[in-house]
This record gives C-alpha cells, structure tokens and sequence, in this order.
C-alpha cells in the first residue's frame, strides 16, 4: 500500500479543483503574557504581532494548491478591507479568486487571541467571530452559479465546503449537483450538519456529531460506525461517505464496503484546526486523480497527521506527504 499512495502523491498537483462554500479572513495576534489581570482571572497579553490566513472553505482550497493542484474559490465577500485583505492572502497562496460581492454583508473575520510564552507553540485563549449568516441576494446569489458555470466546464472536482454562513443555499447546490452531473465532474462535500440536502453528491464527509445526527443513533462503538456509514452511503446516493472521528481515525463507506482507516501522529498534536479540511482537500483530489477510496482515505490521514503539528489552518506540502507515508506507520 505505501507505493500505491507514494505513487498518488504527484497525480494530486494535475487535479483542477472549484472549491465553493464559506471564506473567512483567519486572524491571530500574539501576545506575550506578562501578569494576571486584576480585573479579572485572565492573563494580561503584551502585543507581539498579527498575522492573517484565508480560512473556511479557502483552508481546503489552500491544501489542495499547497499539492500543486489548480484551484479556484467561490464564495461571498463584503465590501470591506477585510475582503481585500482575504484576497491578498489568496493571492499568496496561489488560489485563484471566483469572490462575489455582497453589498449587504460583511466579510467573515475570526480572531484568535495567542498566548506566548515559554511552550513550543502559541496558545489560543480566546476567540472572536464576526460574521452574518444571512442568504445572499437573489442578484448576488445567480453571480456565484454563473462563476461556477463557467469554471465547472474547466474542472476535474467541484468541492463545496459548508460553514453555515450562507453561501451554500439551495440553489448553489442544486447548480453544484446539476453541473457534476452534467458535465461528469466528481461532487464533494464537507458539510456541518443537514446532509440530506446533500443527496446525490459523489463523495460525502461529515464529522462524528453531525453523522449522528443525521442518522439518529448514538455512534458509540465502531460496529455504530460502520451500521452509520453504510446507512448514509444507501440513504444519501452517495458513492463515498467518510466520517471524520478524530483521533480515532476515519470510517469510510463505499460500495458494499466498509473500513475504519486509523489516525497516524496521535501523539505530536499542538493544534486540530484545519485538520478536516485537509481531509476532505487530499481526499477530494486523490478520488479525482483514480485512486481507489481506501487509498484516497489513508493518504488523507497522513496529510491531517501532518498539520496537527503546527499551529493554525496549516497544509502539508508534496515532500512532506511523501515523508510521512514513508516513515509513519
């Protein structure tokens, strides 16, 4: 099996890849903690420094063109600087930019408070979201299906990353499964709850919780798992359903088929985020690019056992996986 993921690994960089979904603009600012506030049982931060990353559904396009794969994202904007700034951060990273504006919204911006002190890496203490999750305007929401129109035709995967924040309407994945459907593109999605709307999609991945409620049963077992992975796979019309189970691994469905592919680095762990976008980006790109789903899956775990070893929405590069696929076990 180690040669046969070796072997996928530069197949990923000739996928061409639409992401649609949520983008946010990640921002961190670091401090280093000088005392206990007086004011109340928190630490007081001395400023350091601010950084920003593209997050949400630009996170797994971020991955996949980290793999060398062409990448687009679709996706709303508000007329802000933090648009501009997201955009920026896109261009940084290579992902090409199919943003809408939205005159009615805001731009998503989650801020992370850092701690710095004498520990390997920063650690988060507190966290800000600003955002709307409002549907976009009939007017803006036809803008985001035309740019998928036009860039489906191109792509090899659609991908839609589902954050809850009002892109991913009705519409917009309708127009997803149509255009699969119509131009023979795989469909993906990883989607935070409300998978039935999901039907028909080729490949389907949800973390634990929003499988167990999708299914109605506690998953509390692997035999639960795999009773639950085989459920959605016939209920959904899915070819392939993955559900994320952290540390434990990942179970997938295909077929008649089950198997619970084991997590690799369970123990150099400094920061999950970002973990199941990876997933779903490296799994995306290698059903893509013909492998098999058992071998898409455990190269995929090898990627999330990568960026849990560095702090924010990291991605693994080409060298890196192929490293981690020849010296973990």
């Amino acid at each position: 099996m180690r040669d046969e993921l070796l072997a996928i690994i530069p197949r990923l960089a000739h996928v061409r890849l639409v992401v649609v979904g949520d983008v946010f603009l990640d921002e961190y600012l670091v401090g280093k903690v000088e005392r206990v506030s007086r004011e109340a049982p928190i630490p007081v931060l001395e400023y350091v420094r601010r950084f920003t990353l593209a997050g949400g559904s630009a996170n797994p396009a971020h991955n996949a063109a980290a793999l060398g794969a062409t990448v687009h994202v679709v996706g709303l904007v508000g007329p802000d600087e933090t648009a501009n700034e997201l955009r920026a951060r896109l261009a940084d990273i290579g992902v090409g930019d199919a943003l809408a504006v939205d005159p009615q919204r805001m731009t998503t911006l989650k801020t992370r408070v850092m701690a710095e002190g004498t520990l390997v890496f920063p650690q988060q203490v507190a966290r800000l979201d600003r955002l709307t999750r409002a549907a976009p305007a009939p007017g803006i929401e036809q803008a985001l299906i035309a740019q998928l129109e036009v860039l489906a035709r191109q792509a090899d995967a659609i991908l839609v990353s589902d954050y809850k924040t009002g892109t991913a309407t009705p519409a917009v994945i309708d127009a997803c499964r149509r255009l699969g459907q119509q131009h023979g593109k795989l469909i993906a999605v990883d989607s935070q709850g409300d998978l039935p709307k999901y039907r028909g999609y080729d490949f389907i991945r949800a973390g634990a919780r929003d499988a167990e409620a999708s299914v109605g049963m506690a998953l509390d077992s692997n035999a639960a798992f795999e009773q639950a992975t085989r459920r959605l796979v016939r209920d959904l019309g899915a070819r392939i359903v993955a559900i994320g189970r952290a540390e434990e691994g990942l179970s997938l469905g295909w077929d008649d088929q089950y198997a619970l592919l084991p997590a690799v680095n369970r123990s150099d762990v400094y920061d999950v985020t970002g973990a199941g976008d990876t997933q779903v980006a490296i799994l995306t790109l290698a059903l893509a690019s013909g492998a098999s789903p058992r071998a898409a899956g455990m190269l995929s775990n090898y990627a999330a056992g990568l960026v849990v070893r560095k702090v924010g929405n990291a991605v693994p590069t080409p060298d890196e996986l192929r490293w981690a696929v020849e010296n973990w076990r």
